[in-house]
């Protein structure tokens, strides 16, 4: 829990010092421009607002790391929520009013998160899962994010996203690969280099591992 407040806080830190120009900029995202990217940070700000407020009397059926699914191909662009998320992101214009908005609703859902108890069982994506196994998953999106927004970033939630990372992929990352090296190849944000292709084994042949 606290580490899904820190890390959203450095998220939230981190877009509001962003200039104007590189809204327009491509993000870490892959086919996202920065300000496509904020944007889908303020549709995450509202479902964290509203599973908080979806209780379930359920047993719950996933955890941080089950309630992430890996695709076998990466996304397309023609899924209706990310093109919904592109015209929205172009619709502000002023990158001013996107800032105004995240901060806005991001600040309530903080405020929400730190009050929650963790314990209790929310509903999500057809998933019940524990208030507090709900925000850790968070952690690992955050932190994505967090790096896609700003090259040699060093957010909270590293080292727990690698391990969760490791944990989806069933095998660890070599002791070679620094934390954000880890992510970003481990998620196809960038190719890895002949020599950590070699170092990763195995695995090599599992990533990237495109999660939703």
């Amino acid at each position: 829990m606290d580490l899904f407040s820190r890390s959203w806080t450095a998220l939230l830190a981190a877009v509001a010092a962003l200039p104007d120009e590189d809204f327009a900029k491509p993000s870490g995202c892959r086919g996202w421009l920065v300000r496509d990217l904020v944007c889908h940070l303020v549709i995450d700000a509202q479902d964290v607002l509203i599973t908080l407020v979806t209780p379930a009397e359920a047993e719950p059926t996933a955890d941080a790391i089950t309630s992430w699914k890996v695709a076998e191909t990466p996304p397309a662009g023609d899924d209706p929520l990310d093109a919904l998320i592109v015209r929205l992101a172009a619709a502000y214009e002023d990158p001013a009013l996107l800032k105004f908005h995240l901060d806005d609703v991001g600040s309530a859902a903080g405020r929400a998160a730190g009050r929650a108890d963790p314990g209790v069982r929310v509903a999500t994506q057809d998933m019940v899962l524990t208030a507090g196994d709900y925000l850790s998953a968070y952690v690992l999106e955050w932190t994505l994010h967090h790096l896609d927004l700003v090259a040699g970033a060093r957010p909270p939630g590293l080292a727990r996203t690698r391990e969760m990372l490791e944990k989806i992929a069933g095998a660890p990352f070599p002791a070679s690969f620094s934390d954000t090296d880890a992510l970003l190849v481990g998620t196809g944000r960038r190719a890895p280099s002949d020599a950590e292709t070699a170092a990763l084994g195995d695995l090599a042949a599992r990533l990237p591992l495109v999660l939703g």
